[in-house]
C-alpha cells in the first residue's frame, strides 16, 4: 500500500470512528441514560469499529478466532489508552496556557493528530505483528 493511500485510509477510519462514537453518545443521551453512560458506550462503539477497519484495511491482518481477536483487541485497546493521554494532555495544556475555547480545540486537534500517529506506530509494532496470535 502506498503512503498516501495509508494516510487517507487511516484518517478516514479515524473520522468514521469519531462519528460512530458521537452518534452512539447522542443515542444514549436521547434515552436519558446520562453522560457517563453515553461516553462509555460511544467510546466502546468507536473503538470496535476502528479496530475492525484497521485490522482489515490498514494492517491486512487475516488472523481469525477468539484467541487472535482477544489478544489483538486487548493490545489495541491498551495502545489507545496510552495515546488518549497524549490527546487529553495536549488539549488540557492548551487550555491551561491560553484559557480560550479556540486554543483548547486547537490543542485537541494537535493532540489527536499526534496521538493517531503514535497509535499507528504502536499498533504496527505491538498489535498487528506476525505471530502475535496463532
Amino acid at each position: 500500500m502506498t503512503l498516501p493511500t495509508l494516510v487517507l485510509r487511516y484518517a478516514g477510519f479515524a473520522l468514521v470512528a469519531v462519528l460512530v462514537n458521537l452518534a452512539v453518545q447522542r443515542g444514549v443521551l436521547a434515552l436519558s441514560h446520562g453522560l457517563l453512560a453515553a461516553l462509555i458506550a460511544g467510546t466502546a462503539a468507536g473503538l470496535v469499529v476502528k479496530y475492525l477497519l484497521d485490522k482489515i484495511w490498514i494492517f491486512e491482518d487475516r488472523a481469525a478466532g477468539l484467541a487472535a481477536h482477544g489478544r489483538r483487541f486487548s493490545l489495541y485497546t491498551l495502545m489507545g489508552v496510552a495515546t488518549t493521554a497524549i490527546f487529553w494532555g495536549t488539549e488540557s495544556a492548551a487550555w491551561a496556557i491560553w484559557q480560550t475555547d479556540a486554543a483548547r480545540e486547537a490543542g485537541a486537534v494537535l493532540g489527536l493528530s499526534i496521538g493517531y500517529v503514535v497509535k499507528y506506530r504502536l499498533d504496527r509494532r505491538f498489535v498487528f505483528v506476525s505471530g502475535v496470535a496463532a
